[in-house]
């Protein structure tokens, strides 16, 4: 048994959206990650993936994409990115029948005695951007991932937490609220993406107030999956 993380797939069925035009090593970014994927995970195997999983608008165009990664090894627990447009409410998800894939929606997922729970988290504070809209979908993601972590019923040995954004600010790189939400439920690990190329340089890693801390933007890790625990 082993879990492990990959984020940021960016996966386009339709040959539309070529991720390259973002530097060469994305050439071929969905062959590197399959096959890496196919060499590392057994089928008993967990597999998380913290968001911007298909570049799809709608739900039945993600279809193709989400196929792809059922068929690979492994259970999947997917988590919702920015970029994922094509997000629908739990039923529509779960009506897509996939096999080896649960989408965390304001719940958990049990894999054997560990609880993974997440939500998409939202911009830092002090982005340049942040403005009062932020401030109220970066105040609903918090309660989002607080009703995931409440809906943990059984007693665990861990739990890990997927996010999209960092839980982190950007000047200090300091841990924010979505940290504290973590202390609160005991949290062990939380895994998260969205940064790329020059954005890789805010990525914070490691033990930070007794969580461990790993991004797993795919090519952030050149497209190979990271082993979590």
């Amino acid at each position: 048994m082993a879990i492990y993380g990959i984020g940021d797939l960016h996966l386009d069925s339709t040959g539309k959206k070529p991720m390259d035009v973002f530097g060469v090593n994305w050439i071929n970014h969905e062959f590197k990650i399959y096959n890496n994927w196919k060499e590392m995970v057994n089928n008993e195997d967990l597999v998380i993936i913290p968001g911007d999983i298909s570049w799809a608008l709608k739900i039945n165009e993600a279809y193709e994409d989400l196929k792809k990664i059922d068929e690979m090894p492994g259970l999947k627990v997917i988590s919702k990115g920015n970029h994922d447009f094509w997000w629908e409410t739990k039923k529509k998800l779960d009506d897509l029948e996939l096999r080896t894939i649960h989408f965390l929606h304001n719940d958990s997922y049990i894999y054997n005695d560990i609880a993974i729970c997440g939500t998409r988290g939202w911009a830092a504070k002090d982005s340049e951007e942040f403005d009062i809209h932020d401030e109220k979908i970066f105040n609903r993601e918090l309660k989002r991932l607080e009703l995931s972590l409440l809906s943990v019923k059984q007693d665990v040995t861990k739990k890990i937490v997927l996010l999209h954004y960092p839980p982190f600010n950007i000047e200090a790189q300091d841990p924010n609220e979505f940290v504290d939400i973590m202390k609160k439920f005991d949290v062990s690990i939380c895994v998260y993406g969205h940064l790329h190329a020059e954005g890789h340089r805010f990525a914070v890693e490691g033990n930070i107030d007794g969580i461990e801390f790993h991004c797993l933007s795919c090519d952030f890790m050149d497209f190979n999956l990271k082993r979590i625990y």
